[in-house]
Parts: structure tokens; sequence; C-alpha cells
């Protein structure tokens, strides 16, 4: 038999119950320890989740009056603070709930309570469909931002969604080239047109530089040779369109293409605007290339098929068949080609008319003007013009400047130009045409019209500081300058060289209607006072020297940094302005 010790069966009992008592005080602090964390975190979620969505928009936060909302757990935002942190251009059709526009260049379009929009006139599928609350237009963020190049990060305890998306920074150039219009050629238009103490509109552009524009084969720059210079910015032969003589060009940036056709390629918007026909050297070196600078039909092809955006000048009959008759007259061509069919097959808008330009379709987008047969002037001798019955311009065509300012309201609205800008190249070829041809009148014409040009530049420069205004010709016509004279008495001759027997040789001075009529006479002075004054011509062809370089705008300043420019400089200078990289 086994012998316990005596245990009291009562004390075992109530230490018993202690231990119970204790563990069960263990477990009722322990559970409302769990219970407070619960509480809690419960209470953090609830005070997470009743937080606004807060927009970021490249590190800015946005202002929203109406907060985006989370439907099935995705984002919706106001579509017009969405747009309009990306500077975009829109509108809202209420009959058709519809908001349309540009953003970032590419037009959009978006219908509430679809989940589909069109980019650029392609279809793409959003997440959810877009819908109106509260009077506006909500649409889901990421769907929109990705299909333009963005990202979206959502961030979950502070309830921020932060959009982050490049912005373009469109930069434009302007070339305007009065052809043939030299320092002495302004310095008498001033005089005229603003008296002996005024300013034109040329004087606006602050940077300047004298210009050299010799050739790899001559000192004088030729009208097409010149061309090609500005175009691909190399020396070439004076014989050349396009070409160095008959052969290819590598340009400065070591392509095998003009800054113009880069710049088509780069996705700026174009122009080529033109007083002269269309396949004047001015402008058409930039985009097309031939052997012969008399080939107009191909030069008419090259340019109608280069992709530029607003085409505008003369020159129906070079886009014509022979035989068709068109609205200036008759075509010429021999290869049968209508290139103003061809330009309508590309989805140009084609005008003949300063009337029918004005009246363009605010959406219109690609333009050709067709303004004349040949040239929009009558490139003649005053005598010539008088006997024929012609006026200096073709009076249903739109002067330089009305063709520039209404190419720059074109151009402007192109979603190019929205998303990385535009490269204009206008000529004023009168400039060139009617000094060559000792018209006095006609060379103050041209270049009134010239300065009106330079006048609508301006303003856009100063309303769009992302722009260069540059300008220069590239060779100087005939030489103009002005002398005094006796006012109301019919102009005589002036000795301008002697002989080989050293006798004085005379040409006649010019006047308001050519040889032998009054001089002119200019605005008034600071002192009131109105000077008459005679027309001079060294000679009826392009010269060399005295060519000034002007430019405004973005980058200007290089211009007169390099204190003498030459020809090859100008094609730098809009090199560095369109593309961002300096040529050597």
């Amino acid at each position: 038999m086994t012998c316990y010790p005596h245990v009291d069966i009562k004390v075992l009992e109530k230490r018993k119950d202690t231990h119970m008592k204790r563990k069960f005080l263990l477990f009722l602090v322990f559970t409302l320890a769990c219970t407070g964390m619960m509480l809690q975190t419960s209470s953090l979620t609830v005070t997470a989740q009743s937080l606004p969505i807060s927009l970021e928009f490249n590190g800015s936060v946005l202002t929203t009056e109406i907060a985006p909302i989370l439907r099935r757990g995705l984002t919706m935002v106001p579509a017009n603070i969405l747009f309009e942190a990306m500077d975009a251009e829109t509108s809202w059709d209420s009959q058709t709930r519809t908001l349309s526009g540009t953003v970032l260049g590419k037009t959009i379009r978006i219908i509430s309570g679809q989940n589909t929009m069109l980019l650029n006139n392609e279809s793409i599928k959003l997440a959810l469909e877009s819908e109106l609350i509260g009077g506006r237009l909500f649409v889901h963020a990421r769907s929109i931002v990705e299909a333009l190049g963005g990202t979206v990060t959502w961030e979950a305890a502070s309830r921020s969604l932060n959009i982050n998306i490049e912005i373009a920074n469109p930069r434009n150039v302007i070339f305007f080239h009065p052809d043939g219009f030299g320092l002495s050629h302004w310095g008498s238009l001033r005089t005229l047109i603003a008296g002996t103490d005024g300013k034109i509109n040329w004087d606006r552009l602050p940077h300047l530089a004298p210009y050299t524009g010799h050739m790899k084969d001559g000192i004088t720059g030729t009208s097409h040779g010149g061309a090609t210079v500005h175009a691909y910015g190399v020396k070439v032969l004076r014989d050349s369109f396009g070409l160095d003589g008959t052969e290819a060009i590598t340009a400065l940036s070591g392509k095998r293409m003009s800054i113009m056709e880069e710049a088509i390629d780069a996705g700026f918007a174009t122009a080529l605007i033109q007083t002269g026909s269309i396949t004047e050297p001015g402008t058409a070196a930039f985009v097309a290339s031939v052997a012969e600078r008399g080939n107009h039909a191909e030069i008419a092809r090259q340019l109608i098929e280069s992709g530029v955006d607003v085409i505008m000048g003369g020159g129906e009959r070079d886009m014509l068949p022979e035989g068709v008759k068109g609205r200036h007259g008759a075509g010429r061509r021999t290869d049968g080609l209508n290139l103003i069919e061809r330009a309508r097959q590309l989805g140009y808008t084609v005008v003949y008319t300063r009337d029918e330009l004005m009246a363009l379709p605010a959406n219109t987008t690609k333009v050709l003007g067709v303004f004349a047969s040949g040239h929009t002037f009558n490139d003649r001798t005053e005598e010539a013009l008088r006997t024929a019955g012609l006026p200096l311009y073709v009076l249903t065509a739109p002067s330089i400047a009305e063709m520039s300012g209404k190419a720059l309201e074109i151009i402007s609205r192109n979603p190019k130009t929205q998303n990385t800008g535009f490269f204009m190249v206008a000529e004023e070829e009168g400039t060139d045409n009617f000094p060559n041809n000792a018209n006095a009148p006609g060379s103050f014409e041209a270049g009134k019209r010239a300065d009106t040009a330079f006048g609508v530049f301006a303003d856009f420069v100063e309303n769009n500081p992302e722009t260069l205004l540059i300008t220069a010709a590239d060779s100087n016509a005939g030489n103009m300058n002005i002398d005094d004279a006796e006012p109301g008495v019919a102009l005589g001759n002036v000795a301008i060289n002697t002989n080989s027997e050293g006798v004085n040789v005379e040409a006649p001075l010019d006047g308001v209607d050519g040889a032998g009529s009054n001089p002119f006479v200019s605005a008034k002075g600071a002192d009131g006072i109105e000077r008459s004054f005679s027309v001079i011509w060294a000679s009826p062809h392009d010269l060399s020297t005295g060519i000034l370089a002007r430019a405004k705008g973005l980058n200007a300043e290089k211009l007169s940094r390099l204190g003498v420019v030459d020809n090859t400089d100008i094609y730098r200078i809009m090199y560095y302005t369109l593309f961002d990289r300096w040529l050597d």
C-alpha cells in the first residue's frame, strides 16, 4: 500500500481557482489589446478611404472643383482639368456630348458614355466609359495618359494619382528672303516711305550683320545657287538647284536632305510662300533638286509631292498639261500630268485668288495657293508696262504679307505645330526682278510689300517668342541708290563711269514713271520737309556686296555674335533653332 502525505483538499481548490482567474485575466488583456489594434487599423483604413483623391501632374498638384472618383477600382478625373494641364485646346458640344480638340499636337475626340476615343482619327479603347458627373465629363485617367505617351502611378496611402507626361517645347523658324534687296535698297525705301529720319518694319529686327554670299566658283551668288546653300548649309557651284551642279549634296548636318526635308521628317509643320512662280529657287530649292533651273515641270512636281503643308505662289502653267485651261491661263506641261488634281488627291485645298484664300474654312491645314499663270507680278520695265497697260502686280493675287499672314494662321493650328513647331520659307521675288529691269517704281512697290510682311512676321514673333525670324538676300540686284533731285523737274542723265578714252558715260536717272519722268518725293522727315530724289542704278545684274542679314526672336543673337554672316551660317542658325544642334 502506497502512502501519500496529507493534502488539504480545500487548499488545492483555492490554488486552482486563483490560477484560472489569472489565465482568464491574461486572456482578457490579450483580447482587448488585439481588439484595440484592430479598431486602430480599421480607423486608419476608414480615414484613408475618406480622403479625396488628389492629382499631381509632372510633380505639381492640380486643383479640381470636383474631385476625381473611383469606378470599379479605377480613377476617373475631370477631362477639362487633365487636358488644361497639357495646354490643350478643347471644345465641348453639349448636343452630341462630345469633347474634341488638340492635345500635345494630336487631335482628340471623346463622346460621353463610350469606352473609346479617337486619337488622330485612330480608335483607342478606354478601360472605362467616359461619363458626365455634375455637368463635367469624367474620363479614365490612365487610358488617356498612356495613349498620349505618359505614365500614371497610384499611391494608395495618400490616395494620390501621379501623372507624368513629356510636354513638347515647340520652336518655329521663319526665313524671309526678299530676293535681291540689299542695304542700299532698304535705305532708299526707308527714305521714300518713312522720311529721312524714320524707321520701317525691317528695322524691327534688332540683330544684324553683313552677309557674304560667295559660291564655290564665284564671288556673286545666284538665286538658285544661293537658295541651295541656304537649304543645305554647304557651298555649291553657282549653277545649282538643290544639287551641287549635277551631284547630290550631303548637307552640313551630314544627311542627304535639305533642312526642310529634315524638318518634315522630324514632324514640323512646313510652308513655302512665294510671290513668283512656285518653281522659283528661293523657296523651291528647299525641296526640289534638278540639274537644269529651267526644268519647271519637274520642279513643280517635286514641290507638290514634297509633303510641305502650305504652298503658295504663281506658276499654274507648270501644274497643268498642255492644252488644259486653268483659272489663270493654259498649261504647258508635256508629260500630261495634272498637278492641281494631284494636289487635291494629296489632301490640299486649292485656292486661286486673294478672296478665296481669305475665305478658307478655319479647320484647313493643307493649302495650295495658285495665284497666277507665272509670277504674281509683271517684271518688265516701266516703259514696257505702260505700253502694255499692265499693273505691277496681278490684281487678284494676295500680297506677300497677305499670303504670309494667312499661312501663319493656317500653320499655327496644325497639330504638328502644337507638338513640334513649324518651318516657313517665304520669298518676295519682285524685289529682285524689278531691279533687274531697272524699274524703280516696281522695286519700291515690291519693297513696300516686303516691309509689310516684315511687320506681320515681327508681330508674330513678339506674340510667339519661341520663333526665330531671320532674313537675308543672296545678292544685291542692281545696287539701287538715290540722290537729290530738283522738285517737279523731269530727270536727266548722270555719269556712271568713263570709257576707254576717259570720257564719262551717262545713264538715265529713274523717276516715278521711268527715265525722264519727275523725281520721287519722300515722306516728311523730323523737320517736316519732303525731299525729292532720283534713283540711280549701277547695273541690271545681281551684284555681290552691300547685303545685310537680320534676325529677331529665338536665337537671333547668334547672328550678331558672328560679326559677319556667311550664306552657310543662315542654315546653321536655322538648324540650331529647329534641332538644338550647332554645326561646325
